[in-house]
Parts: structure tokens; C-alpha cells; sequence
């Protein structure tokens, strides 16, 4: 048990980071939407679907491959250390400088007008900034410094959401003529025309905070490149990277597609950015599911690689497989039942909120993407990542075929289905591939139950509503109180023997 704890309390210390800085970001929605237009916001939205593409690019699979390595017998560290970080140094260095000078040629291919060459060099110097940050936090990771590694990631994510509200709040606020006292400063730095460029100029700054804050793992740093050293981790990573791209088509793809394949005038009075604006806000809603998956997952990798080799590794995968699906289930049935109260909370404008029913289909897809992290671990041990690109390169072939077929039909509605569609057909080809590379006991049958359970819930809460406001959270609380229920009378006799 007291491999869980430390398990549970590494999660609950990358969570700091991890949930409290999504919820302070998150926070910036309710501005973004009031502040901006659906249109402009769509700006931002299409800007930094490809920046999840790059991510991926900048970084191709080496954090991944820095914990394999370090924890093979005999690893050298800090060698290991240098030689990676040279590498990435190095590719960030000319993939940052060719972005930057192709700013404007790049920004057509993508069907973004030339107007906004200026966010494209700074969502370049962000990428560059970001991957050079990936190996010292993998590093910090793995050293288990999970409060420093927390404290920094806060620390970027503070200084980027203070930022937002100087330039998108205060400012604005200052040249209507509040606060004459702060006037000539607000002069100097602010520019109205700007508008959505503050969203990227903060981050910019962010980024480099970050980057100086990891200084001590930086200082003794020496550049040692060897390429003959570094040919089986690039063997190691490549498929890593392939299957990042993958996984990225599947997560931002659809806010690509979504302009290019929607119908003129599918939405009445609506362009086609005005959608993705929509789109990428009620998106933003299924942020809780991804707040625990991302914190479990900075803490439950390196622990997958350093437990790979106990003889009772398989059943201790399986029970987390377990008690994390049932937690994400909670999260999933308890957002989806209320989201109609959440959303007017977060989206401001009235436009922003006839997407909502995106909301529970997507909180459900993350619930699978979760699933599939923990799966794959059987071919992150054996060594065949290959498998995670496959898996990857289906899911991607899923994406664009079921967005090419639904957007037409349905809009940013058939968009949300595929991604479900995607990650629930990449869960369940993880778990078939791994029963025959690495049996793991996972209670497979026992958890699609609850989920389809739990599916059930949200569905008749949303198709048998109830008038009035305490009528419709009395109904939608006592459905999730019946989950919570029927999860305690099931589970807890089990607890004690897990």
C-alpha cells in the first residue's frame, strides 16, 4: 500500500501545478469571452491547435526516452542528461529561427490572415522557450522534486494569467478612465489595437520566467553532443514522436478541420471562425477531466518505468487502472449533470453558449484518453513503442475520416463524437495488443460497466429535464449521489483487500 501513497502523493503535489494553475487559467475564460468576439477568439483557438502539433515536433518523444534510459542499470545520469539536452538545444535553436523567419508564408498555408505574423513569431519563441524546459522538469521528475517541480510550473502559470488580466482587464479599464493614477504607465506598455496578441504576449513572457527558474538544473549544463551515443535513444523516440502526432490530431485537429469542412452558413449568421471560437471555449469546459489526467500522468510515469520490473508490477497497474477510471467517472458524471450551470459561469456572451452539448461527449472522450495513458504502459516497458504509434496512427485515420463525414452533418458537435469515437477505439486496441505483449489482470468488463452506467446517468439527465432551478439540481444531484452511491456499496467491500 505504501507504493500508492507515494504514488497518491506525487499526484496530489503535480496536481498544485497541474490543477490549480489550469483553474487559475481557466479562470481567464470568462474574459476571453467577454473581452473577445467568438470570431477573434477563434483566432486564438486555430493558433494554438498547432501549437500542440509543434509541441510534439520541438520535443519529438525525449522526455519519455530520458526516463527509459535513466533507469536502465548502469545509466549514467547526468551524461544522459547532457547529451539529450545538447540535442534538443540544438534542433530548438534552427526550428525556432525558420518559424520566425517564415512567419508570414506559414500563416497562409494554415489559412490565417497575414495580419497576424507578429502572434506567429511569438507562438514561435514560446515553442523554442518550452522545449528547452522539457528535459530540466523531466529531470525534476525524476529526482522525485515534485514540490519544485510544481512550484515553477505555478510560478509560470501565475506570471501568465497576471499578465492577462494587466493587459485584457486593467488597462482597458484605465483608458476608459478608471484609475487616473496608473494612466502614464498604462500609456507607455498598452496598445488597444493589440487585442488578442496580449494572449499570446503573456505567454511569451511566461515561458522565459520559466526557463530562468530552472537555472540550478541549467548551471551546470555541458554541451556534449554524440550522435553514435544518441542513435538507440532516437531509435527509442521516434516512434514516441510519431505516436505525439498521432495523439495530436486526435486532440486538436478538429479545430483545424472544423473551418475548412463546415458548410457556409451551417451555423445562420455564423462564420466559420465564430464556430471554433465556440468550439474551443466549450472545450475548455472538459478541462477537469484533463486537469487529473495530466497530473496523474506527470507522476505515474516515471513510476510505471521504476515499478516495471516487480514481479507484482502487473497487479499494482491494474488497480490503478481501476481506482483512477472509477475517479474520472465521478468527475464525468458530476460536470456533465450540472455543466448547463457551469457553463454561464465561465462563457460570458450568449454565442459561446449553444455549444454546451459538446461538453459531457468530451469530458467522456478524456475519460478514454486517460484510460489508453494507462495502458500503454506495456509497450513504453517492452520497449515497442512502435505499437503506440500504430495505435496513434489509427486513431488519427478515425479522427479525419469521422470529422470529414460528421462536421457537414452536425458541426462542432460531429467534431466532439469523433474524438469519443477516437479515443474509446485507441483504449480498447491498447488493452487487446497489450494482453499479448504484457497480461495485466485489468478488471476490463467490471469497468465498461460503470462507465456505461455512468453514461446512462447523463444521458437521462439531459434528455428528461425538470423545470425550475431547484427541481433541476435536485434531480441532477440525486442522480449523482445514486453513482456515488452504488460506487460505495460495490466498491468498498474490495478496498480493504486492494
Amino acid at each position: 500500500m505504501s507504493i500508492f501513497k507515494k504514488l497518491a502523493s506525487q499526484t496530489a503535489v503535480y496536481g498544485v501545478s497541474s490543477i490549480v494553475g489550469r483553474v487559475l487559467t481557466y479562470l481567464l475564460v470568462p474574459i476571453y469571452t467577454s473581452a473577445f468576439a467568438a470570431a477573434e477568439y477563434g483566432v486564438v483557438t486555430a493558433l494554438y491547435a498547432y501549437v500542440s502539433f509543434l509541441n510534439v515536433v520541438f520535443t519529438y518523444g525525449m522526455e519519455t526516452t530520458f526516463f527509459r534510459f535513466a533507469n536502465q542499470p548502469g545509466a549514467n545520469r547526468r551524461e544522459l542528461y547532457d547529451r539529450v539536452l545538447s540535442l534538443l538545444l540544438l534542433s530548438t535553436a534552427g526550428l525556432t529561427a525558420g518559424m520566425v523567419l517564415l512567419a508570414r508564408p506559414l500563416l497562409g498555408l494554415v489559412d490565417i490572415p497575414p495580419e497576424h505574423e507578429r502572434y506567429a513569431e511569438w507562438v514561435a519563441l514560446i515553442l523554442g522557450l518550452d522545449a528547452l524546459t522539457a528535459i530540466p522538469f523531466a529531470r525534476l521528475r525524476l529526482e522525485n522534486q515534485a514540490r519544485k517541480f510544481a512550484g515553477i510550473k505555478l510560478a509560470g502559470i501565475v506570471a501568465n494569467v497576471g499578465l492577462n488580466l494587466f493587459f485584457i482587464v486593467l488597462c482597458p479599464a484605465v483608458t476608459r478612465g478608471q484609475l487616473p493614477a496608473v494612466q502614464p504607465l498604462v500609456a507607455r506598455v498598452y496598445d488597444p489595437t493589440m487585442g488578442v496578441g496580449y494572449i499570446f504576449l503573456s505567454n511569451l513572457f511566461a515561458s522565459g520566467l520559466t526557463l530562468l527558474l530552472l537555472w540550478r538544473e541549467l548551471l551546470g549544463f555541458r554541451f556534449r553532443l554524440d550522435l553514435a551515443f544518441l542513435r538507440p535513444l532516437l531509435g527509442y523516440a521516434y516512434p514516441l514522436m510519431l505516436m505525439g502526432l498521432a495523439g495530436m490530431v486526435n486532440e486538436t485537429l478538429d479545430r483545424i478541420l472544423l473551418p475548412k469542412w463546415l458548410p457556409a452558413n451551417f451555423y445562420p449568421g455564423q462564420s466559420s471562425l465564430t464556430a471554433v471560437g465556440i468550439y474551443g471555449a466549450c472545450y475548455k469546459l472538459s478541462i477537469f477531466m484533463s486537469l487529473v489526467i495530466q497530473a496523474f500522468r506527470y507522476a505515474a510515469e516515471p513510476f510505471f518505468f521504476a515499478q516495471g520490473t516487480e514481479k507484482n508490477s502487473p497487479a499494482t497497474f491494474a488497480l490503478i487502472l481501476k481506482w483512477f477510471t472509477l475517479c474520472c467517472a465521478i468527475i464525468f458524471v458530476a460536470i456533465s449533470l450540472n455543466v448547463e450551470d457551469i457553463g454561464p459561469l465561465f462563457l460570458k456572451r450568449p454565442e459561446y453558449l449553444q455549444g454546451l452539448v459538446v461538453v459531457p461527449i468530451l469530458l467522456l472522450a478524456n475519460l478514454f484518453l486517460g484510460v489508453y495513458y494507462n495502458l500503454s504502459v506495456w509497450f513504453k516497458l517492452t520497449n515497442k513503442t512502435y505499437y503506440g504509434t500504430y495505435i496513434g496512427a489509427g486513431g488519427a485515420v478515425l479522427t479525419v475520416g469521422l470529422n470529414f463525414v460528421l462536421i457537414p452533418l452536425l458541426g462542432y458537435l460531429g467534431c466532439a463524437i469523433a474524438t469519443l469515437a477516437c479515443y474509446f477505439t485507441m483504449a480498447v486496441l491498447c488493452w487487446r495488443l497489450g494482453e499479448r505483449h504484457f497480461p495485466v489482470p485489468y478488471p476490463a468488463l467490471r469497468l465498461g460497466l460503470w462507465l456505461l452506467g455512468a453514461s446512462g446517468l447523463v444521458a437521462l439527465g439531459w434528455h428528461l429535464p425538470v423545470a425550475g432551478w431547484w427541481a433541476r439540481h435536485a434531480w441532477h444531484a440525486g442522480l449523482t449521489g445514486e453513482f456515488l452511491l452504488a460506487l460505495y456499496l460495490v466498491e468498498r467491500p474490495r478496498r480493504a483487500v486492494a
